[in-house]
């Protein structure tokens, strides 16, 4: 088991997201993506009560490390809720509490998962092509190897922003007649091979991979939701605070801010990374942190 001081995920712009919570010692905040407890950690270390939520069945067994309730307890109280932040509202409710002073929502998938090939969530480690946060409903591969042409252009284009995606697509069907895709090196490939000759500044897979992995989890509509319970739940001047990376999520979070008729906007363009934190941990650099505040019920 990987001890709470040596988590292989590096909690993104903690000063900026404690800034933005303005924490209060003795109020309740919901960390939606407890991960490796990083940000909880920061919160209860000043005296916040912490909810933490977590989809991935992994974190349930990470949380058994007692170091962590016992470093971590002694000032905060931390309770945690194994399921999708979407359904905040209910895991609040199954925990006695009725309103928060402060939201985090720390999108996107961990370095945990993509680290662990087994998961299935990186094109540049081998595994079974699964991409599952939860471990549960449809995978990757089903969608790859049973989905229709257009249903996977379809997909690769609107999640992922592939403007090759009907290439892809096509690469793909051609594919698995040979052979079902099951492996996230044979997809890569796979797509690799759909994309023109020329120099480029990512690899090839990323933006159908990205995609795959937000259709197969619905993490747009599960951020939608996310962002609705926490306006109600949050109390009045109750701050919400999202980390986002890549353009789909940040584009929801700044409508949603501007949009609510309960949140006002804290931040009026996205924060991003320090100079100092790029070179510490250069999987921030995609980072962009939006705060709010609730200003009516």
């Amino acid at each position: 088991m990987t001890g709470v001081d040596t988590a292989p995920h590096v909690s993104v712009m903690p000063k900026e997201v404690l800034e933005h919570l303005a924490v209060e010692p003795g109020s309740w905040y919901v960390d939606c993506t407890f991960g490796a407890g990083g940000h909880s950690r920061t919160l209860l270390e000043r005296g916040a009560n912490v909810l933490a939520i977590d989809q991935d069945p992994d974190v349930v067994a990470f949380l058994g490390a007692d170091e962590f309730w016992e470093r971590h307890t002694t000032v905060g109280s931390l309770r945690f809720a194994q399921g999708n932040f979407r359904d905040l509202e209910r895991h609040a409710f199954q925990h006695d509490i009725a309103s928060v002073a402060g939201v985090l929502l720390d999108l996107g998938v961990s370095s945990m998962q993509i680290d662990e090939g087994e998961r299935g969530f990186a094109f540049r480690h081998d595994g079974p092509l699964d991409m599952r946060m939860s471990a549960r409903g449809e995978s990757a591969a089903t969608v790859v190897n049973e989905h229709s042409f257009e249903d996977l252009a379809a997909i690769i284009f609107r999640f992922g922003e592939e403007r090759h995606s009907r290439r892809v697509a096509r690469r793909i069907v051609e594919a698995r007649e040979q052979a079902p895709i099951d492996t996230t090196q044979r997809l890569a490939e796979v797509v690799a091979s759909a994309y023109p000759p020329g120099p480029r500044r990512e690899h090839p897979a990323r933006r159908t991979f990205q995609a795959l992995r937000i259709y197969v989890n619905d993490e747009l509509g599960a951020l939608q939701e996310g962002l609705e319970a926490a306006s109600r739940l949050l109390t009045l001047g109750g701050r919400l605070v999202v980390l986002s990376y890549h353009s789909l999520e940040d584009r929801i979070v700044k409508r949603f801010l501007l949009d609510s008729p309960r949140m006002e906007p804290l931040t009026k363009k996205p924060l991003t990374a320090s100079d100092e934190e790029l070179a510490a941990n250069p999987r921030s650099r995609s980072a962009k942190l939006r705060a709010g505040t609730k200003v009516a019920a």
